[in-house]
């Protein structure tokens, strides 16, 4: 049995997939990295509601962010968040 600590952080990881705004988020950056307002206009929410969500992933190490000038683009943090996301399209599907 894993320790504590670890079952924590999976348990904490797994809740930052409770959200349907922060799902929406995930599955737009699977296509690439985007700025907040591409973000927002893809998933038809706030800014605001977007930023949240965002910070939300970032904290559970799911999203990271690249300045690119004036602008911070997001992106899937690695390929197993993608992986998690196609899973869990699949599980759902069965």
């Amino acid at each position: 049995m894993p320790d504590e600590e670890l079952l924590f952080d999976v348990a904490d990881l797994f809740k930052a997939f409770s959200d349907t705004t922060r799902i929406k988020i995930l599955f737009a950056l699977m296509g690439g990295g985007l700025s907040v307002g591409e973000i927002t206009e893809t998933v038809d929410c706030t800014q605001s509601a977007v930023s949240h969500q965002l910070r939300t992933l970032k904290q559970a190490r799911l999203v990271k962010a690249v300045r690119d000038g004036k602008n911070v683009i997001y992106s899937l943090s690695d390929d197993h968040v993608f992986t998690m996301l196609a899973q869990g399209i699949t599980h759902v599907c069965e």
